[in-house]
């Protein structure tokens, strides 16, 4: 394996695991409908989408601390970006490689993240 290879692959499992950390920080806080669209192969703008739901605006603000904070101590990461904090009904947390998004529970549909990228393979995440 080469040394481009081995650093490809480092990368990809840092991703992987990074959004399985964060699947499990959401569920911890009792994020809904959870799930990890793995976007390798079909565009370069991240690895990796983790997707929820929060219950209302202040569930949704406290999803968004909740995993900031737990990817600082446990990771020492922080988003690039954070967007969408001052409306509360889609907050975008932006790790590079794996993009959080977490949503009013009505405005998930409105969006249909999973339907435009319909293409990537997606899974429910149940701790």
């Amino acid at each position: 394996m080469t040394e481009k290879s081995t650093q490809a692959a480092f990368k990809h499992e840092d991703s992987e695991s990074l959004a399985e950390f964060i699947a499990a920080s959401l569920s911890a806080k009792k994020a809904e409908k959870i799930s990890i669209m793995d976007l390798r192969g079909i565009t370069s703008l991240a690895d990796y989408f983790v997707i929820c739901n929060g219950l209302s605006d202040v569930h949704v603000k406290s999803l968004a601390d909740e995993v900031s904070e737990k990817v600082r101590i446990e990771r020492d990461d922080k988003p690039w970006r954070r967007e969408g904090l001052e409306t509360r009904r889609w907050v975008v947390l932006d790790f590079v490689n794996v993009v959080v998004h977490i949503f009013k529970h009505d405005m998930r549909d409105f969006y249909g993240l999973e339907k435009m990228w319909g293409d990537a393979p997606v899974r429910s995440f149940e701790d």
